[in-house]
């Protein structure tokens, strides 16, 4: 882990939170807020990735393509709404912080990876140890993470 120098702290960081909408993303906000929005030039991003459903539209599973349209657009909406649920919960804790959201689609690992590479996040953070469906998602992109991040990596444990 890179330790940051006194010139390195003068500049902007870069903070990159991943939420799928559990307690445990809930609570990598938390620490978030608690290490970095103190700091003057912290910048937080947060991203939602969703699944894409397009292997639905494939045989022999294949459903119509309203079906599909309807599904891709609620897995959007609900990507989105644990992206601006984190960035409301941040902007609560650390009054005045800047925060923006992002919402991608596709294996959440490798979006959240290349974000943070794309974006030049100083450090990713991850909840872990979700439960069900998208528990194991969040938990796959811990390990993901920790393994093949450009950048510091924090895994909050509830």
């Amino acid at each position: 882990m890179e330790c940051l120098s006194r010139s390195r702290r003068l500049e902007i960081m870069k903070i990159l939170i991943a939420t799928d909408g559990s307690e445990y993303s809930a609570e990598a906000v938390r620490k978030a807020c608690s290490f970095w929005g103190p700091i003057a030039d912290t910048v937080f991003k947060v991203v939602s990735v969703y699944e894409d459903t397009r292997m639905l539209a494939a045989e022999p599973f294949a459903v119509s393509a309203e079906y599909y349209q309807d599904m891709a657009e609620a897995a959007r909406n609900q990507a989105n709404h644990f992206a601006e649920t984190a960035a409301g919960e941040i902007t609560k804790i650390c009054p005045g912080a800047s925060v923006t959201t992002e919402v991608l689609s596709g294996p959440p690992g490798k979006r959240i990876i290349d974000l943070a590479g794309e974006w030049g996040a100083d450090v990713l953070v991850v909840g872990s140890h979700g439960r069900g469906f998208w528990g194991r998602l969040l938990g796959s992109v811990s390990d993901a993470a920790t393994h093949h991040s450009p950048c510091s990596v924090l895994v909050v444990r509830k």
